[in-house]
């Protein structure tokens, strides 16, 4: 078993918690999404997973295939993945819940295999390798300017800036959109759509919107996913990437954007600090055990603050 000195060790390196950092950032990003969704309309979409895709391959294809400069492709993929989620929301949201939920992963799913099966475009599982030579030199440059305070022998701390940088300004964002006239018609029809749409509000579409919002949320996730990487595989957009969303919902709580980045922080530690336990089983069980764990705790927490860390125990009830 790994000893307290070395754990303590551990944590104090600054390497552990620069790649804590990216990860939950990413997740930050990608669970904001899935917060406006869920927290804030009452949509619950299960396909996040496949907007991040597309919004990543978008990018990568886009300057591997047709030369497109990396700043160049990001706004495209940006949209690309607001259109697919458009045309979602456009073909599903009148479902009921639970089935828009279902089409939303089947969907996710079917990004994922044409990835992994349009090996000419993407790669398929060997990856799309080579879209990150502009970020390499902002990176490069960022390093030099991290080189008179000693940091720049962290190679992922400029991502972690940008990264974090990023989610900042995006919860920032959706905090002031929250508060606007459009924000509260969204928490309106999260309460009583029916209400909502009795005071002549067209409640499809401001959920389509939402839906699309979302989509282009995501896809920013993927391309700092994509930049972790340097590579771009359909396994690493499996649905556990979207369900380790919710995770991050339920650790931080439902309607704050706030929680959200503090709830990608809590697990991403626990992901990682269940990494240095030293166990006399393959590698494939340790891995399941961490999950395990993580899990058990969100489950304890289900039951002693269902509302999440941080989040308030009023967003809980909804209207009847």
């Amino acid at each position: 078993m790994i000893t307290f000195a070395l754990a303590l060790d551990i944590f104090t390196q600054l390497s552990f918690w620069v790649s804590v950092g990216v990860l939950a950032g990413t997740y930050g990003i990608f669970a904001c999404g899935l917060q406006l969704n869920v927290g804030f309309t009452g949509v619950v979409n299960f396909g996040q997973a496949g907007f991040m895709a597309i919004g990543a391959y978008t990018m990568g294809i886009a300057v591997v295939e047709l030369g497109w400069s990396f700043w160049a492709a990001l706004p495209v993929a940006v949209l690309v993945a607001m259109a697919a989620g458009l045309l979602i929301g456009l073909s599903s949201l009148r479902l009921r819940a639970d089935y828009f939920a279902i089409v939303t992963l089947a969907f996710a799913e079917i990004v994922r295999y044409t990835a992994i099966n349009a090996r000419d475009l993407t790669g398929g599982n060997q990856g799309l390798i080579g879209f990150d030579g502009d970020w390499a030199r902002l990176s490069g440059g960022i390093q030099e300017a991290l080189a008179p305070v000693g940091l720049d022998g962290e190679f992922l701390l400029p991502l972690l800036l940008v990264t974090w940088t990023t989610l900042v300004l995006l919860v920032l964002s959706l905090r002031w959109a929250q508060g606007s006239p459009w924000g509260r018609v969204l928490r309106a029809i999260r309460e009583d759509e029916d209400a909502a749409r009795a005071l002549g509000k067209n409640a499809f579409a401001y959920k389509l919107q939402s839906i699309a919002i979302a989509a282009g949320i995501a896809a920013i996730a993927g391309f700092f996913h994509a930049l972790n990487l340097s590579l771009l595989t359909p396994n690493s957009f499996e649905p556990l990437f979207t369900f380790l969303g919710y995770a991050v919902l339920v650790l931080g709580g439902l309607a704050s954007y706030t929680a959200v980045a503090a709830g990608a922080v809590v697990l991403w530690t626990l992901l990682e600090a269940t990494r240095l336990l030293e166990l006399p089983l393959p590698a494939e069980k340790v891995a399941a055990l961490r999950f395990m764990i993580v899990g058990l705790i969100l489950i304890v927490l289900m039951a002693l603050r269902p509302q999440g860390a941080f989040g308030k125990r009023e967003e809980m009830v909804l209207g009847d």
